[in-house]
């Protein structure tokens, strides 16, 4: 190995190793087996990538827009509005090219919904699957503007041989080994429902370019991953469809080999605002002793929230329903606590209209999927 010399501050000479060149690109490495151990350097930079909603924003019944969670898979690409299409093919009778103009002159629609990730929590589980580390803020609620994606489907004229639609992303890489454009299906049943949307604009302004610019599918009450970003296109094909992040990606599953059950509607979760004020590190909560009105929001995408329950020291009551912000959006309540000088536990969970309540402890799966275990938070009240 060659060495060069350079001189300290009291001008002596010392050898340091000349630059080497590069090493040789390694292939993609398969995920790494869930861990007890601490936050690997790849997490950390997936963390830093995206972000989570501070939970103090839920006071806000819409998320403004630099709160929302953010995830994205690959890179965001860099689109020219002027020359993005979106082709619509596959089993079709009629299938067509549309430009962003073309989508924005069709019938305009606003919805607000609330967008979870999948796997939101998954940094509570443990062993702990080793992927995105999300804690609990993986979610947000916006106003979402576009076109239903329904009369689409009709202009095209989908053939009765079709069975699922697959939407397909600007966004490339590579995971578990595979290059692949991101890409997620949906049965015709479910991509023909009345809410489902070409969106364009979130909370009154045009899409930045993390959240799918120009145009991003917008599936209401699915996680997240089911609003495929940067849409391209969309296929009708006569299977079932075997894309890496349908089949392999965002399953509830047991081990590597395991195939599991599919990722779709999301969970009923309730979070809570975290009263009082915050010490900078370990986010531990100071309050002051007297009433104290604890607040959160409450979301299902299998029904509606019918009931939340805030705890206090293992005691749970019930907490005061506000109306959601949507037919798919959370929606608030409110809690009065009367705290005392001390230590102690609150907790809140939510139940929606099919009946699901959230579990005490989270339940475990290999890719971190859909862990809606009830929120705990320890408090000091302060005299």
């Amino acid at each position: 190995m060659s060495v060069n010399t350079r001189r300290t501050a009291e001008g002596a000479a010392v050898a340091t190793p000349a630059p080497t060149a590069p090493a040789a690109p390694t292939e993609p490495t398969a995920p790494a087996s869930p861990t007890t151990g601490p936050i690997t350097r790849e997490e950390l930079q997936l963390a830093s990538r995206n972000h989570a909603l501070p939970l103090e924003m839920l006071r806000w019944p819409v998320t403004p827009l630099g709160m929302h969670y953010l995830l994205v898979h690959f890179d965001v690409p860099q689109i020219d509005p002027v020359s993005w299409r979106l082709n619509i093919g596959g089993l079709v009778d009629h299938p067509h090219e549309y430009t962003l103009p073309d989508l924005q002159h069709r019938e305009r629609r606003t919805q607000a919904v609330t967008m979870e990730c999948a796997g939101n929590g998954r940094s509570r589980l443990e062993p702990r699957p080793v992927s995105q580390p999300w804690d609990q803020g993986g979610v947000g609620t916006a106003e979402w503007t576009g076109t239903p994606l329904a009369p689409l489907l009709l202009d095209a004229g989908v053939s009765p041989d079709a069975v699922e639609l697959v939407f397909t992303g600007a966004d490339r890489g590579i995971q578990g080994g595979v290059e692949h454009q991101y890409a997620r299906s949906l049965t015709l049943a479910e991509a023909m429902s009345d809410d489902v949307l070409l969106a364009y604009e979130v909370n009154g302004q045009p899409l930045p370019p993390q959240h799918g610019y120009p145009v991003r599918l917008l599936v209401p009450g699915w996680y997240g991953m089911t609003s495929v970003k940067w849409l391209q296109s969309i296929e009708a094909i006569d299977h079932s469809f075997d894309g890496y992040q349908q089949l392999d990606s965002y399953r509830y599953t047991q081990d590597a080999d395991d195939t599991g059950e599919p990722v779709q509607r999301i969970k009923v979760r309730s979070l809570m605002v975290p009263p009082g004020v915050p010490d900078f590190f370990t986010r531990q909560r100071t309050v002051d002793a007297g009433p104290v009105q604890l607040s959160g929001r409450a979301w299902s995408g299998k029904g509606t929230v019918d009931s939340v329950e805030v705890c206090v020291d293992g005691v749970w009551e019930q907490a005061e329903l506000q109306a959601p912000t949507g037919r798919h959006a959370w929606r608030g309540w409110t809690f009065t606590w009367i705290a005392t000088p001390g230590s102690h536990e609150l907790a809140c969970r939510a139940t929606d209209s099919t009946g699901q309540t959230q579990p005490e402890a989270p339940e475990w799966n290999y890719q971190g999927m859909g862990n809606n275990d009830i929120q705990r938070l320890t408090v000091t009240v302060r005299q």
